[in-house]
C-alpha cells in the first residue's frame, strides 16, 4: 500500500506500480469509491422523477458508480503509466459526477445535507485522485533522472 495524506486525511491505494514498498493505510480507497456510488444510489432513489430529473438522475448515478468500479480498472493496469492515467480518468468521472449533483441540486431547488455531503465527498476524491497522479508522475521523473 503507498500513504498518501491530503488536509489531514491519509488514505491509500493498493498498486504494483511503485518501486518502494507500501504500508496497509488507514483507508482502503477501493471501498471509499464503492460507498461513495452506494450513497449517490441511496440519495437517487429517494427523489422523484419528472422530464427533468429523471435523465440528470440517469448521468448522476452512471458517473457515480463509474468511479468506483473504474478504479478497480486501474488497480488492474498493465503498466504505471496506464495506472496513472485511469487514476487520471477516475478524477475526470469523480468532476462529472460533481457536476450532475449540481444539476439536481438546482431541480429540486434545495441542496440537502445528504448532497453537500455528497459534493464534498466530490471534491476530496478529486484530491485524492489529483494527488496520486501527480505523486506517480513525480516519481517517474526521478527515476527517469
Amino acid at each position: 500500500m503507498k500513504e498518501f495524506s491530503i488536509s489531514n486525511f491519509q488514505f491509500s491505494i493498493n498498486s504494483q506500480f511503485f518501486n518502494y514498498p507500501m504500508r496497509q493505510g488507514n483507508y482502503d480507497l477501493e471501498e471509499r469509491t464503492a460507498v461513495f456510488g452506494e450513497n449517490v444510489i441511496q440519495l437517487c432513489k429517494s427523489i422523484r422523477g419528472n422530464p427533468v430529473i429523471t435523465p440528470i438522475i440517469s448521468q448522476l448515478v452512471r458517473s457515480a458508480t463509474s468511479v468506483g468500479a473504474n478504479y478497480m480498472e486501474a488497480s488492474g493496469a498493465s503498466s504505471r503509466k496506464d495506472f496513472r492515467n485511469k487514476i487520471f480518468i477516475r478524477k475526470k468521472e469523480v468532476q462529472e459526477t460533481k457536476h450532475w449533483l449540481r444539476m439536481l441540486v438546482r431541480c429540486i431547488d434545495k441542496e440537502d445535507n445528504d448532497i453537500m455531503t455528497l459534493r464534498k465527498e466530490c471534491h476530496e476524491l478529486t484530491l485524492i485522485f489529483q494527488k496520486i497522479t501527480m505523486s506517480l508522475k513525480q516519481h517517474e521523473v526521478v527515476v527517469e533522472n
